[in-house]
Formats: C-alpha cells, structure tokens, sequence
C-alpha cells in the first residue's frame, strides 16, 4: 500500500537520507519499500535503543521485519533489539525488571497482560508495573488443537462429542488436560469460551494448564494434555507430525477477535515520548508490509530462521497465506481468519476490545468486577499515542478509527458483547466464577 506524501514535509533532512542509506546498507543493499523516509518535521527521539521482547510465534512478525527489513532504523530508531523470550512467564518477568535491571522495555504480549501486570495480579508481591499498550499486532488465526487419539472425532465448534470423550477418559481413571499459555491470557480466554460453550467447565471437567508457546507440540507428543490454544506455527506443525489435528481458528470463535499488543513499560514511554512515537511509526509500518500477501512467503522465511521462531518453513508458510490444513480432511484455501496484521484496523488498539478481555477476567474470577475497568484502560491503553503516530506516518484517514469503539461484538454461540452493558454479557454466560 503506498501511502500519500506529506506535502508540508517534502523537504528531508541530511540525516534522515544519511540513517536511510544506512539502513539500506546494512540489509546488504535490500531498498525498503514502505512507505516513507523520517522527515525532518519529526522530532528526535530522545534514545535510539530499546529491547522488545517476543515469543516464537507469526503474530511477532511486525517486530521481527521491523528489524530486519530496516523500519526501525528508517524512523531513527536503529538500536531497537528484539530479543526472544522463553515463556510469558519469563517476558512478565523481564518487563518488571526493565531494561535497566537487565530486563526489556516492552514486548509482543498477549493483550490482557498489561493489565493484569500494571494492577500486580500476576506479578510477585502483586507489585504493580504500569505498561502501556501502544497498538494491536494482529487478529485472528489462533488455532485449538486436539489430540490425536480424539481423531475419530474430527472435534470442531461443537464440543459436546469432546466432552462425552473426555467424560469417559476420566472414568477410567485417566486425567483430561487443556493447555494454554498463561492465565488471564488470549489464549486462556479462547479455550476456556471454546470449552464452556459446549457444556465442559474449565475449572472443573478438565484440568487447564500453563505451557509454553514452543514446547506445546513436544508435550502433547508424550501426551501431556488432550487439547490446547497457541498461536502458529505451533498448531500447524501438531498436524504436520501427525500428533494431533486443528479443532478451529479462534477467528471462527470470533471473527477479526483481538489478539497480541505491543506494550511498553509506562516509564519507558513516559521518559522517551519521541523514540516511543518513531517506534510505534516503525511497527505500523512493519504490519502494512506484512499484511501484503505477496510478502508472506518471504515473512515465513525470516521469521522460520532459528534466531527468531526456530521452525522449519514448511510449518510457518500455508497458515501465514491462509492456507488451513485442519488435518480432518476439512481444507480451507483462503481463510477469512488469515492472520490480519493491519486490515480491518487490526493495528489500532480499540478500547472496546479490552474491556471485553477484562470482563472474561472477571468470569473466570482474576478480577472481582468491582473494578473501575474505563479508568484502568484510560491509563493502560494510549490509543491516543497510535492515532498521533499514524497521523505522523500519512496514514489515509480511512484507515483510522473514528471511534474507541469496535461497537457490539458477536460470538459463534450467539452470545454479545457490548462494551455499553458489559454486564449483561457477563449474565449471559452459563459457565462461570462470577
């Protein structure tokens, strides 16, 4: 997508053609195509250095290209480090620590964290760590996967057949697991809607549990859970080695849902507006490259490169251009739940989306509900910061929300969501802790 010119801002600067040119010189003579040079209007960031964490999965493909295709560098930004996490766990962690205790400055996060970080209820202590979201990196294309002793069952949206499977595991003896990545998370919230829906409470008809992105294929090939929600190439490889199969793409839960954020220690943003700005600028347009679909198989053959995901391409590349092998015999060429990095807004941080994260926090008892929730995202979510920075970037004013809003929210199972009556929502939910 080429972006209009800037009329006011033709004029560049020295600088700004010289830290172009060698951005372009340290890609090894690669041009950067998108979609404009720093201009001379935009001011100084303040540092040209912070560490961003993220977990080997596509959705970190806008930080991933932001660095190596040269973005962050193109908006005076070339000391950004993007640094490979662990867990969640461990990326929580590093963001309480901060960069100078050794830590990170922010991160590619599952989106309700921030939250759940900046109010110290998954932090030791339950110290709070303010963070601020700066912008979503992705929607959809999560997947849940089943085991493949399930497969007779070819287990999809209804989960009823699952449940009398699992019902019958128990009986015998045998424990019944779901795996996620970390409690309060997408990924939480996506498995445990996914289970209730269909009569299998996740408290207490299955046990869930906390694992790692990357280690979920190796632990469901000894046969440590029944079910999982990771984002790619995770799911895909499942199938791959023939361990288990793609029950749904959480877009089929919710269409265009939410999923990752960029979020940055308070501090961080609060000290460095500028550098926060020419990163933001970096990543949105980072996502506008990666949401070309010509540009997709080149994305898998960075992000697959063992500094990054670690994976072989042939496990990232047919999710990443909405290629959907659910390995039942169900084949879907071109996905309308194709990971989305910047259409349908996905890049702009709505505010509506995480209320609804915070709502299904309170359903399944991480915060009371007593909450004020529009003052704790009045802080947490600097939408205003993405509309400054897209502003800055010459994003045509199509592509930015007029409103905080997405509005009225549907579900697979007919529920709704509107961020005006989060409480009828919340009523409407037969499984719950609230």
């Amino acid at each position: 997508m080429a972006l209009p010119e800037n009329k006011s801002n033709r004029k560049v600067s020295r600088r700004a053609v010289l830290a172009s040119a060698a951005a372009t010189a340290a890609l090894g003579g690669t041009q950067v195509l998108l979609p404009r040079p720093l201009y001379a209007s935009v001011a100084r960031p303040e540092t040209t250095k912070a560490i961003l964490g993220f977990i080997a999965l596509t959705d970190a493909a806008p930080l991933i290209i932001a660095k190596e295709k040269g973005f962050f560098a193109k908006h005076g930004m070339p000391d950004v480090e993007v640094a490979k996490q662990a867990s969640w766990g461990t990326t929580r962690d590093n963001l309480v620590l901060g960069s100078q205790g050794n830590g990170i400055d922010g991160a590619h996060i599952l989106t309700p964290m921030p939250y759940l970080i900046s109010t110290g209820k998954v932090t030791q202590n339950n110290v709070p760590t303010p963070m601020y979201i700066l912008a979503r990196l992705n929607l959809d294309s999560q997947c849940i996967s089943v085991a493949a002793e399930y497969a007779d069952l070819k287990v999809g949206l209804d989960v009823k057949p699952f449940k009398a499977a699992l019902d019958k595991k128990k009986a015998s003896g045998r424990a019944v697991k779901a795996a996620m990545t970390f409690p309060g998370g997408t990924h939480d919230c996506w498995i445990r809607y996914w289970l209730a829906a269909g009569g299998i409470d996740p408290d207490k008809d299955i046990e869930t549990i906390v694992v790692p992105p990357p280690q979920m294929v190796a632990n469901m090939k000894v046969g440590t859970m029944d079910c999982f929600c990771v984002a790619e190439p995770w799911n895909e490889q499942l199938k791959n080695q023939k361990i288990g199969y793609t029950a749904i793409n959480t877009g089929e839960l919710w269409a265009k849902h939410p999923e990752k954020s960029l979020a940055m220690r308070a501090d961080w943003v609060d000290r460095h507006p500028n550098a926060a700005k020419a990163l933001l600028m970096a990543v949105q347009d980072a996502q506008m490259w990666c949401d070309k679909l010509e540009n997709r198989k080149e994305i898998a053959q960075i992000v697959a490169k063992r500094q990054w995901i670690g994976a072989p391409y042939g496990d990232v590349v047919d999710r990443l251009e909405g290629k959907f092998d659910y390995g039942t015999g169900r084949i879907v060429a071109n996905s309308p739940h194709i990971m989305k990095y910047w259409r349908d807004h996905a890049s702009y941080p709505f505010q509506s989306h995480e209320l609804w994260f915070l709502i299904e926090n309170v359903r399944w008892g991480k915060f009371t509900g007593k909450e004020d929730f529009n003052s704790l995202i009045a802080k947490v979510n600097r939408e205003d910061l993405w509309r400054e920075a897209a502003k800055e970037l010459g994003v045509p004013a199509a592509q930015i929300p007029r409103s905080k809003s997405r509005g009225v929210e549907k579900f697979f199972d007919g529920k709704s969501f509107d961020p005006e009556n989060p409480s009828a929502y919340l009523a409407s939910l037969a499984i719950k802790r609230a």
